[in-house]
């Protein structure tokens, strides 16, 4: 007997083939067999009308706490989502020791959340049996993150790691690669990764060849220095001999619209070496990150603390003022093609500034009788560096150019923080795919649209048989209607689950019925397994 029976379903199978009708069979947590089906099973749903696909992979999100924090999952869990990817950016809670333990939470906190856990681990491989035990409705896999490494061998110093910090760099990275981490990821935008140079990553990248593991990078600009930024990363990987993702690809900047297909060509040329490239894209037009990001990379140096008390200083704040207001050749500076309407303070800690969430920095200025610049520094002081943002800085033509590029895949890049009014991506991003890129422009097919979040993500992040609705794969299945898959989550009311998913299922187990969770709790940590 049969534990589930999906019936008369339009199965998109993940591999971009097309659709067909039939029945899923599942035993065990695994497909046992497609088409039709004339056994007995324990459970069976009828899925006439609805598309079923291989579970949703969130390829890139910074929910490391929040599975812990929140393990039924509901956020993703409601969009189709059955797996997730963290430890992106170089942004991760480990590697975690008690020297640098400040430093490395401030430094992360902002975007990963701070959920209120008790961090009881040191190294990755710590963490990853942390999240083993308390993962419950997703499955999960991680990268190791350069920022968390770089900051337990030197913390926020602004200068090339010497022979014994790279080595400890390197130690660092082996033990969660043997542990099971997919990689190694960079944040070259944010400090510390930011005072890394190409060399020294490419060094500390030699250690991945051994491990099969991937270099996934939140590149060094986005704006005008988008086409050298990538140039970057490509040189770093053709060194190490390592396969590369770039990582929320966009060309970020009123004057750097348009320069998207410039962009995509250098991965093409790439490929077309030989090297394994890819990148990833979420379907909206603004990011979100901290709001320190917006400082120039020096202010950063010695960490949030060491910041907080630099920009208390006048002569610093009017240093920064001036910087802020001209484009600057040392670092990727993007207000003076956007300006202050653009950044949106979504999450704040104190009660005091919760009316602030919502705002752009114009509005906050002009409300306190301040300089933007002045404001953001302010805000700073009183949040103790933890307050995050929306930035709208994207043309939807180099959006919807990323979407559709063969070697793209789809994510959401969430941040782990759910209070405020955090970007809609956090509730809606998949939905939004089907929704605005297949239903209503028809710039994907559907069968192209699941391949960006099912086969595909599973090949290039490595996790296992997962990904396909083929025999001897993982029952990861979701059910929607293709007609009213819809994201409901807007910048100003972002909080709001999707329409039109009518169940999930995670290893077999239904775990979503009717826009309901049931509580099934089966989820698992994905160690990649190394030969």
């Amino acid at each position: 007997m049969l534990d589930l029976i999906v019936k008369n379903a339009r199965i998109v199978d993940g591999t971009g083939n097309p659709w067909y009708k039939g029945d899923i069979g599942v035993r065990d947590g695994l497909i046992t067999g497609l088409g039709y089906i004339d056994q007995t099973a324990r459970a069976v749903v009828d899925a006439a009308g609805l598309v079923a696909s291989p579970g949703f992979i969130d390829g890139h999100s910074h929910s490391d706490l929040l599975i812990m924090d929140q393990p039924l999952g509901q956020i993703k869990l409601l969009q189709g989502v059955t797996t997730e990817v963290v430890g992106n950016c170089g942004l991760a809670p480990a590697p975690y020791f008690q020297e640098t333990a400040d430093m490395l939470r401030q430094y992360v906190e902002p975007v990963i959340g701070d959920t209120g856990l008790v961090w009881n681990w040191n190294t990755v491989g710590q963490f990853m049996d942390a999240l083993e035990k308390n993962v419950a409705s997703e499955n999960v896999a991680t990268y190791v993150a350069h920022g968390a490494l770089r900051i337990a061998a030197m913390g926020f110093a602004n200068r090339p790691a010497n022979q014994e910090e790279l080595r400890r760099m390197k130690f660092l990275l082996e033990e969660g690669l043997k542990a099971g981490a997919i990689g190694l990821s960079i944040g070259l935008l944010y400090a510390p990764g930011s005072y890394t140079t190409k060399e020294e990553i490419a060094e500390l990248c030699s250690v991945l060849p051994a491990y099969d593991g991937l270099l996934a990078t939140h590149i060094r600009g986005e704006g005008s220095t988008l086409l050298t930024s990538i140039s970057e990363v490509i040189w770093i990987a053709e060194t190490s001999e390592v396969p590369l993702h770039v990582c929320h690809l966009k060309a970020a900047g009123r004057r750097n619209w348009g320069i998207m297909a410039e962009a995509l060509t250098l991965i093409d040329q790439a490929r077309a070496r030989g090297m394994d490239v890819t990148c990833d894209v979420y379907p909206y037009n603004a990011s979100s990150t901290m709001l320190t990001t917006l400082l120039p990379p020096w202010v950063l140096e010695g960490g949030i603390d060491a910041l907080l008390q630099r920009i208390k200083d006048p002569a610093v704040r009017r240093q920064v003022r001036a910087e802020l207001a001209e484009e600057r050749k040392d670092w990727d500076n993007l207000l003076a093609s956007t300006g202050w309407k653009a950044v949106v303070v979504s999450s704040v800690q104190t009660e005091a500034n919760r009316h602030l969430e919502g705002l752009h920095m114009e509005e906050i200025a002009e409300m306190r009788g301040q300089h933007p610049a002045e404001c953001v520094m302010d805000l700073l002081l009183e949040e103790e560096g933890k307050v995050a943002m929306v930035y709208f800085l994207m043309s939807d033509e180099d959006v919807d150019q990323a979407v559709q590029y063969d070697y793209s895949l789809v994510i959401s890049d969430s941040l782990g923080c759910t209070t405020g009014k955090p970007h809609p991506r956090l509730y809606g991003a998949f939905p939004r795919l089907f929704a605005r890129y297949v239903r209503e422009r028809k710039l994907l097919s559907l069968e192209q649209a699941v391949r960006k979040v099912t086969s595909f993500p599973v090949q290039r992040f490595k996790l296992g048989r997962r990904g396909r609705l083929d025999e001897g794969y993982r029952a990861d299945i979701v059910l929607f209607d293709p007609e009213r898959i819809q994201d409901m989550a807007t910048y100003t009311d972002p909080c709001q689950y999707p329409e039109g998913i009518a169940h999930v299922f995670v290893n077999g187990v239904e775990t979503i019925r009717q826009g309901a969770h049931t509580h099934a709790c089966q989820g698992q940590l994905i160690r990649y397994k190394r030969s």
